[in-house]
């Protein structure tokens, strides 16, 4: 069953009774605007929200994704591209549901715990971003295995980017500088001609 909120108060209303499957989110709302809204539904929840979008509001879909939003539409849009988008969200979801029962990541001092969306080495927080967050959580659960750009584009980005790869290396990139050179550790290495291996080394005495 679906039901329609007109305003993002009614929408925070809906999600709390309904409990939604899933969420198609407008940024435009009266009242309280999608990006509020989508902040306040991603400190409790991790259903999966797609935003519409108009077109060109480039600053909010990039908002939107960096505050947990997993998917954008701009309008208008064909119903076919819409309803793709929500089984695609709605099948990652399923996924990331099975990998939360199996808890918390751990490998070192680097601890992943996918219910919450968080990673801390050593009990210092690190802060990343949603799709950041889902490489290191695919990276670590493949811990010692080497895994190809391809594998990492069509499970982490579900992606087919016919040769365009370059998006895993800038990705892999942000997580040495947010994990590996702050805390003198060595998690992610480069597998010549292959692609990326996770595997954690302290590099120095503390």
């Amino acid at each position: 069953s679906t039901c329609l909120a007109e305003t993002g108060r009614q929408a925070l209303e809906k999600f709390e009774s309904e409990k939604p499957d899933l969420i198609l989110l407008d940024i435009m709302l009266p009242e309280l605007n999608g990006l509020e809204v989508l902040r306040r539904i991603r400190a409790e929840s991790t259903v999966p929200v797609i935003l519409e979008t108009a077109r060109g509001e480039t600053i909010d879909k990039i908002n939107g994704l960096n505050l947990g939003a997993d998917d954008y539409i701009p309008k208008p849009f064909e119903i076919e591209e819409l309803l793709a988008r929500i089984r695609v969200a709605l099948k990652k979801h399923r996924t990331d549901r099975k990998t939360d029962h199996q808890g918390v990541l751990k490998s070192g001092k680097l601890v992943l715990d996918p219910a919450s969306y968080s990673v801390s080495y050593n009990g210092t927080p690190i802060s990343l971003t949603k799709k950041e967050f889902d490489l290191l959580h695919y990276l670590m659960e493949h811990e010692g295995e080497a895994v190809t750009r391809e594998q990492l584009l069509s499970d982490v980005w579900e992606y087919d980017y016919a040769g365009d790869t370059n998006v895993v290396d800038v990705y892999i990139r942000y997580l040495r500088l947010k994990i590996d050179e702050p805390f003198h550790i060595k998690t992610i290495r480069t597998i010549r001609a292959v692609g990326y291996m996770f595997h954690y080394e302290e590099t120095s005495d503390e």
